[in-house]
């Protein structure tokens, strides 16, 4: 078994287009997002995934690996899938890592934690979450929130606040943020990728749903390393300036 990153990256953004090729202190976007993924030495092949001849040539110029993929995606897992469907270096036991193109500062040691889910045979699909610590999180909308069993299993994720607290306090119980980094076995990416829309995808935005809707195991690990902003907005990309310059990063 071997992992294979693969970073989805698309030129049209309604918030934000163009964002892969934008330039943060020098470097793109997609370079950023690349080097920082390759620091892990785990992986077998980091590439990207895009729909996008600048993009595409872009990658190429700073020596990285990418595939052009379909511009008809409706997710970046549809994307990934894409692409692995094209690398010729990958069996149906090895493990496909999304990593998302808007992630410039993404911790590559969360990668490990991630990755390490993968030394139980029964985990096909497997994602991060956190510990919440601010009740602004909790009611964000655009944050989503997550839900596990006993097994480490996610029940539900939402883009409210769940578990809906009825006698307790926000500090009486633990709530998870998900963090949308997500790891496959290449067998089940092709299989969640012919699934069609569901309703509960449709009720919150959430592809993942429809994946447990039709019966697949997302199992979390939860992570306490922190964790860096992605980038949505031409607002957050000036945070992520300001940030690089403060860090030297």
């Amino acid at each position: 078994m071997k992992f294979v990153a693969v970073i989805p990256a698309r030129y049209a953004s309604t918030r934000f287009p163009g964002k892969p090729l934008c330039m943060l202190e020098g470097k793109t976007m997609i370079e950023r997002v690349y080097e920082q993924v390759c620091k892990n030495p785990h992986f077998a092949h980091v590439l990207v995934a895009t729909d996008d001849s600048r993009i595409f040539d872009a990658v190429q110029a700073f020596g990285g690996q990418v595939l052009i993929t379909s511009s008809e995606h409706r997710s970046g897992t549809d994307r990934v899938a894409d692409a692995v469907r094209q690398w010729k270096d990958i069996a149906q036991d090895d493990v496909v890592v999304n990593i998302q193109g808007d992630e410039p500062f993404i911790d590559p040691l969360q990668l490990d934690e991630l990755m390490a889910c993968f030394d139980k045979e029964q985990v096909q699909i497997a994602t991060l979450a956190k510990p919440i610590q601010s009740q602004e999180i909790l009611k964000d909308p655009n944050i989503v929130k997550v839900v596990q069993s006993n097994e480490g299993k996610a029940l539900y994720f939402s883009r409210l606040p769940i578990p809906y607290l009825r006698n307790k306090s926000f500090a009486d119980h633990i709530f998870y943020q998900h963090i949308g980094v997500y790891a496959y076995r290449m067998k089940t990416l092709q299989e969640i990728v012919q699934l069609p829309t569901s309703l509960l995808e449709q009720a919150e935005s959430l592809e993942q749903l429809r994946w447990i809707e039709n019966g697949y195991t997302i199992y979390l690990q939860i992570t306490h390393r922190e964790t860096f902003f992605g980038i949505d907005t031409p607002e957050d990309m000036q945070k992520a300036i300001e940030y690089i310059r403060l860090t030297n990063k």
